[in-house]
């Protein structure tokens, strides 16, 4: 065996994974590691944003990087190799010496190979024990087959230690993907060796699994000439008039989706104008109740409850068109999508089951999807599985508008700006804090009264607050 082969033997390729359900590529947006930098099992090596969010990937083991196989802002396919990582620490490996035709010496007894480290979830490090070839003798039979069995007895003892854990068996990086899909491992069917759970066993517990898509053929970037940023094609127009964006990741997902709504869909829109002035009120009095302290109060939260009673009234507004099987999918559970803009476009995770929060733990998570949305940190499952959503429009100054329904849903509720208007109250012309809603609904199973009752039900919560506490 030669020295390259050895060397090449302790290097790891780690690969694109799929971090949501059937994505087939991803961005590179950052490096966080350099060739000749140390990792750990774990570390966060790169952040690469997919069709649905930005995740950050971890690597799964220790060593050296060797090489990164892909500059910033290129798109990889899944299963492609992103990173070179040299397990064996990445020290030059000592040439053989070469074979002496000299005076036989003593054999020495063969040692039994060193003790292999095992990477649970990961198998056994290939490796293989070197030795300088012994002058005018050879390794008896018998001493390799004792060798190979010392080895398989210390293995059979690590692989006894694994089996004694009472959790599932998991590398971190599983864990936390499965953490961040939602995926509960004592309910995931292992498949690696002495049962370990590996990525593919989760990817297979969220979705059935899926044809991997073609690999394109890499091409090798040099470890010294990786740039923080892709070149840009040659220019054919003038720069001083003319930037050109490309369209990918989450902004060519969400254009293709809007796009798909808005010709598959009939939607109809309607609009009321409501004075939501004993609303502010409430707002104000919340925020200065010990319950909500430290929660974010404001009319989006109070807008969201609003929709939430209207739906428990009007149950049959959450539901979905099931092209296929030509049915109607009535949910029973509400996940609330709150549309957010953030620097890489439009996103909307959603609260999960929000119909059975009290008002405080949805204060709570409200604020919890909106900071996480912000930070480019929302997870594929957090936009997975929605129902009805609402969108802001008002913090932009904007009355309202006509929103797109966001796909598999049935509703979406836009919010207009409020402000102080002329309005008739109690027989007099008053200024009084006012806004306009917009609800947008599938006309294929929403009818135009189902529709309006909706609308109606929230904008009477909103003029009339109290209405939480005698509908809700």
């Amino acid at each position: 065996m030669t020295t390259m082969t050895e060397a090449e033997a302790s290097v790891r390729e780690f690969k694109m994974p799929d971090v949501g359900e059937g994505l087939t590529e991803a961005e590179i947006l950052k490096w966080y590691v350099q060739p000749g930098d140390t990792v750990t099992d774990g570390q966060v090596v790169c952040e690469v944003e997919t069709a649905k969010a930005a995740v950050e990937l971890p690597i799964p083991y220790d060593g050296v990087v060797r090489e990164l196989r892909f500059p910033e802002g290129t798109t990889v396919d899944v299963g492609t190799s992103i990173i070179a990582v040299d397990v064996a620490g990445g020290a030059p490996t000592e040439a053989p010496a070469p074979v002496e035709a000299a005076t036989e010496t003593p054999a020495e007894e063969a040692k039994p190979p060193a003790r292999t480290p095992v990477l649970v979830g990961y198998g056994v490090a290939t490796s293989s024990t070197k030795r300088r070839p012994r002058k005018g003798a050879e390794i008896p039979a018998q001493e390799v087959v004792s060798a190979v069995a010392a080895v398989q007895a210390e293995l059979n003892g690590h692989a006894a230690g694994a089996v004694v854990e009472s959790r599932p068996l998991a590398k971190p990086p599983v864990r936390k993907l499965a953490k961040d899909l939602g995926v509960d491992l004592a309910t995931v069917t292992p498949s690696g060796p002495d049962g370990v759970i590996t990525r593919e066993d989760v990817h297979a517990a969220v979705a059935p699994a899926q044809a991997p898509a073609p690999v394109r053929a890499p091409e090798p970037v040099a470890p010294s000439s990786v740039p923080s940023a892709p070149s840009l094609p040659s220019a054919t127009y003038d720069t001083t008039r003319e930037t050109r964006i490309p369209v990918k990741g989450v902004r060519k997902a969400t254009a293709a989706a809007m796009v798909g709504s808005a010709f598959t869909a009939p939607h109809v829109t309607e609009f009321v104008t409501v004075d939501v002035t004993r609303t502010m009120k409430l707002v104000e009095e919340l925020k200065q109740d010990k319950e909500m302290q430290g929660l974010r109060v404001n009319p989006l939260l109070l807008i969201a409850k609003a929709l939430l009673v209207a739906i428990k009234r009007n149950p049959d507004i959450n539901a979905s068109w099931d092209e296929a099987a030509q049915e109607i999918v009535l949910k029973h559970y509400v996940n609330l999508g709150i549309a957010a803009a953030t620097p890489r476009g439009l996103l909307v995770p959603n609260i999960k089951d929000a119909h059975a929060k009290t008002l405080p733990q949805l204060a709570q998570s409200l604020g919890e999807l909106v900071s996480t949305a912000r930070e480019g940190k929302t997870s594929p499952t957090a936009m997975q599985g929605g129902t009805v959503t609402i969108t802001n429009v008002g913090v932009f100054g904007v009355d309202t508008g006509t929103p797109i329904l966001n796909p598999g849903e049935s509703a979406i509720l836009a919010i207009g700006s409020i402000k102080l208007q002329p309005w008739v109250h109690k027989g007099k012309v008053k200024p009084r804090q006012v806004t306009t809603l917009a609800l947008s609904f599938d006309h294929r199973l929403v009818d135009g009264e189902l529709g309006s009752k909706v609308l109606a039900d929230v904008a009477a919560v909103l003029e009339q607050p109290k209405r939480l506490i005698t509908w809700g």
